[in-house]
């Protein structure tokens, strides 16, 4: 199962290493047997992607079907954990490659980093203050979404955690043999560990459980990372622009739709969405809380050996009085060291701070029933006012260096973190406020049936409401049960931003925005509340967003119509005229494919960026992007650089989803690589180091390219009479749609419809069965098209390739995809089809699309085979497919054995093995959904 010895690569050896350990370990649990009928199955898995005959294919599926399910899970675990060691293998690979170079480089900045971006902006001519008009205004947050394709547990990840420090030590060269069995030990008890846990929940996961999940990443990473962080963008700056004197503000935050997206997913209450802000705060509160005993340990100079300033002897006076027995304490105890005096106050409020808030319960009627003011931190200025204090006194008083060390990092993470640790965006569908306000405006007298009226009459009803101040919806409720959650929701939204956090929730997202009355009826219902009062407050961005195709055509048609609106300026003026516009990758890619859906975007971008501009109006993009390909994944930072020009603007989104979360903020040092090759790509998108315009034949060509794909690619989706009962059948959604994965159903409404079905398990179940057809199909039909119809076709896509960072990105992200494409393994699937003649029509025809595709990419990317460009992605695909296809073939055989008895006596054994082979296939194929 591992690594020969002959490979002598750090990272071979390290994957030897680690495999040993997991092949003891089986050996000690399971026995010699079950580490022989491992090494059988991976051993015929090699030799039939070698020889490639249907023979071999035949007798693994044999010898398959013929063992126990408990053998089966058996082989199931075994190469699942095999893949969870070789990713933190890779991961500790990249972090050691990274310190080499810096140690070959010496002085020269690393590939993609802040640094190399501005060295590079200076060379084009950026000046200091243009790096600081950008700052000044940028905005980065990377968003973190809940998706069933990240399926570990949290105890998982602690463990993984763990074993990667230790690999991190045992492929140091300075580790010495003992040291080296110490640490190949300790990885052995945790590899033994997880072998005896369940590595995926057995039972369905609530939303807390998914928004504890996302708190790991915080707690094991985030908060120690970030402060470094922004030391070494300070470090940059001034190495790179000496002249100026730096200020750089808290432009990387974070957020998170867990607990506040609420779109399809009927466990998303007001409830739910209280208790998740208290998480989060009491998340944040504690890392302070911690912080500041740690500084109080440092500060212990003396009043009588060094002064301090007036503001901060103030601050004193002021805090004793409210924390009478704290102060009598101190004095006996520090009553000469005035910054652990000052420390012990802060730490004070802090601990009030999350009293209050663990003991919350909204009273929207009545408002809040808050401690005394001064004795708790009711926002994060607050905090940071008191930290200021101690910082200017120690800067005039000798001790500027001691104000820049731990100090300094406490206040970046109070500035980047709050008392909340990530702001929470709402999330719901159009529909549902439409319905809403329908029975709304009917019991109130104003409208018969708002829901059928046209957009413009919409439009025009919303406009006059908002115009009256009069109340439209009585304190007392009396409508159906899914029109008060929605008014409890910003009821409960009114309530937690002025009670408990008034930076908590900032963003109110409307999911399948059709129309300028979808965000009207929005900012109705935030009035309703109180959230938004004409002329005075409103306290939440409200936020369209473009999913389908027909929505991204239309949507710089409905922002114009909606900044035309006086009654929405109003609101606009109130946010900083900064409106945020966030596009759907998901369902545009699943309504038009992999091509259509990359030039929709493009274009929607372009076309929304100069609506804004004509009506003075600064955008923010929020990109919906997944892990997957298909929706709209890749590598993060080449993905920025392929935005349209003018488009970034500084000022940027993003979600962060499904596996992807693990791989890239798992562990602190590739977290911060993540998040500083994002600042790159920013900063050089953002100040014009990129292409500056495209020629109108690139236009043009990009334009029969999506035309072409999306014919070819909804032919068979769409236009197929027969093509959902090969997907139903080919591919494990049914069995995604009702494992114990995430806590959101697999389709929006009860439906057969693919129009019905998420996006994320659209794509999951592609990916599971190897055709991984969202991430490519069509494409080669419309390359061979264009370049067939073209005699100068290929040379003009080739030029594109080249030049184009946005058509470049498409296609490589499309290699990437397709290289974890297996025709092979999918037609193995294609037998799980009833209709076989049906299966091997339509598998024929995804099959002819991929070889195309294949062919196509090849010659418009002048490579002999897919990723030749990317050597070392493509060696780690190559090496991790056959490793995949036992889990393939495994899952295969107990998709069989349940769909033949569903309600059989190992119906639980079955899907529970289903489960983790789900797990273990992502694992080995990553950013699988």
């Amino acid at each position: 199962m591992y690594t020969p010895e002959t490979d002598r690569t750090p990272l071979s050896m390290l994957i030897h290493s680690l495999g040993n350990v997991l092949g003891d370990v089986i050996v000690a649990q399971d026995g010699v047997s079950a580490f022989e009928l491992e090494e059988d199955v991976r051993q015929r898995t090699k030799q039939r992607r070698s020889d490639g005959t249907l023979q071999e294919t035949q007798t693994l599926t044999e010898l398959i079907s013929q063992l126990p399910v408990a053998q089966l899970m058996g082989l199931i675990k075994a190469f699942t954990h095999y893949f969870g060691l070789v990713n933190l293998a890779e991961s500790v690979e990249r972090l050691r490659v990274l310190a080499e170079r810096d140690r070959q480089n010496g002085d020269a900045p690393r590939s993609e980093s802040v640094e190399l971006a501005l060295q590079e902006l200076r060379d084009r001519g950026i000046t200091a203050q243009q790096v600081q008009d950008l700052l000044d205004h940028a905005e980065i947050r990377p968003v973190f979404t809940a998706h069933p394709t990240e399926a570990k547990r949290r105890t998982t990840l602690k463990k993984h955690h763990r074993i990667a420090g230790a690999a991190r030590q045992l492929t140091a060269d300075t580790t010495f043999q003992r040291q080296r069995e110490r640490l190949l030990e300790s990885i052995r008890e945790e590899v033994i560990s997880l072998w005896q846990s369940d590595e995926v929940r057995i039972i369905k996961p609530t939303v807390i459980d998914e928004v504890k999940n996302n708190l790991y990443y915080f707690e094991e990473s985030l908060f120690d990372m970030i402060p470094q962080l922004y030391r070494d963008t300070e470090a940059s700056l001034r190495q790179i622009y000496p002249e100026h004197e730096w200020r750089v503000p808290a432009f990387l935050r974070f957020g998170s739709w867990v607990g506040g997206d609420r779109d399809g997913n009927p466990f998303v209450i007001p409830s739910v969405t209280v208790e998740t802000l208290k998480l989060l705060m009491g998340r944040s509160l504690r890392e302070h809380i911690h912080s500041v005993e740690r500084l109080s340990h440092r500060l212990s100079q003396s009043s009588r050996q060094v002064p301090i300033s007036e503001e901060l002897a103030q601050s004193l006076i002021h805090d004793a009085p409210l924390f009478p027995e704290l102060a009598q304490v101190l004095e006996r105890r520090n009553p000469h060291e005035p910054y652990r005096q000052k420390c012990s106050y802060i730490h004070a409020k802090l601990h009030a701070t999350l009293a209050y808030v663990e003991r919350y319960e909204p009273d929207w009627a009545r408002g809040g029933h808050r401690p005394a003011e001064g004795t708790w931190y009711a926002n994060a200025n607050q905090y940071l006012a008191d930290l200021a204090t101690m910082e200017y006194s120690l800067r005039t008083n000798g001790a500027a260096s001691v104000a820049d060390g731990f100090l300094r990092d406490i206040q970046c993470s109070a500035k980047v973190f709050g008392l909340h640790t990530a702001t929470l965006d709402i999330r719901q569908h159009s529909s549902r406020h439409t319905n809403a306000l329908s029975e709304i405006f009917e019991y109130a007298g104003i409208c018969d049936d708002y829901a059928s009226l046209s957009q413009a009459e919409r439009t025009a009803v919303l406009e006059r409401e908002l115009a009256n101040n009069r109340p439209l919806i009585p304190t007392h409720l009396y409508y159906s049960p899914e029109t008060v959650e929605i008014i409890e929701t910003f009821r409960t939204i009114r309530a937690v931003l002025s009670d408990l956090n008034a930076e908590a929730i900032e963003t109110y997202i409307i999911s399948m925005t059709e129309g300028p009355s979808d965000i009207l009826a929005v900012l109705l219902l935030a009035r309703e509340a109180g959230i938004y009062q004409p002329g005075e407050h409103s306290w939440l961005n409200i936020v369209p967003l473009f999913e389908t195709g027909a929505d991204l055509i239309a949507a710089p048609e409905i922002m114009h119509t909606l900044l035309s609106s006086e009654a929405y300026r109003q609101h606009l003026v109130l946010r900083n005229d900064v409106q945020e516009i966030m596009l759907g990758y998901s369902d545009s890619n699943k309504d038009g494919g992999f091509a259509d859906a990359h030039w929709a975007l493009y274009l929607a971008q372009v076309a929304l960026a100069e609506t804004c501009f004509r009506h003075r109006v600064a955008m923010r993009l929020f990109h919906g992007r997944g892990g997957a390909v298909g929706r709209g994944g890749g590598p993060a930072n080449r993905a920025i650089l392929g935005q349209p020009p003018g488009t970034v603007g500084g000022r940027i989104k993003i979600t962060e989803q499904g596996e992807v979360i693990s791989d890239r903020y798992a562990e602190p040092e590739t977290a911060y690589r993540h998040q500083e090759q994002i600042i790159n790509a920013v900063l050089r998108s953002s100040l014009g180091v990129s292409i500056a315009h495209i020629s109108q034949e690139w236009h043009d060509a990009m334009s029969s390219l999506a035309k072409v794909s999306r014919k070819v690619y909804r032919g068979l989706v769409y236009d197929h009479p027969h093509f959902l009962e090969y997907f139903r059948n080919a591919t494990p959604i049914t069995e995604i749609s009702r494992l114990n994965i995430g806590s959101r159903p697999a389709s929006r409404k009860a439906s057969d419809r693919i129009e019905d079905l998420r996006a994320i398990p659209w794509v999951f179940s592609w990916m599971q069965s190897r055709h991984t057809l969202p991430g490519w199909y069509g494409l080669g039909s419309a390359l061979e098209h264009l370049i067939q119809a073209d005699a100068n076709g290929l040379t003009t896509l080739q030029g594109m390739y080249n030049d184009w960072p946005f058509f470049r990105t498409m296609l490589d992200n499309a290699q990437m995809i397709l290289s974890k494409a297996d025709m092979d393994i999918a037609a193995q699937y294609a037998l799980l089809v009833p209709d076989q003649a049906l299966a091997n029509e339509i598998f024929g025809l995804i099959k002819a699309e991929y070889t195309r595709t294949v062919k196509w990419i090849c010659e418009v990317a002048q490579i002999n085979e897919l990723l030749d460009t990317s050597p070392i992605l493509q060696h780690s695909i190559k090496q991790r497919n056959p490793y995949v296809d036992p889990l393939s073939f495994v899952q295969i055989e107990l998709l069989r054995r349940l769909r033949t008895d569903p309600d059989g006596l190992e119906h639980s054994d079955l899907e529970d093995a289903i489960l983790l082979s789900i797990n273990g296939i992502a694992a080995g194929l990553k950013n699988t959904g």
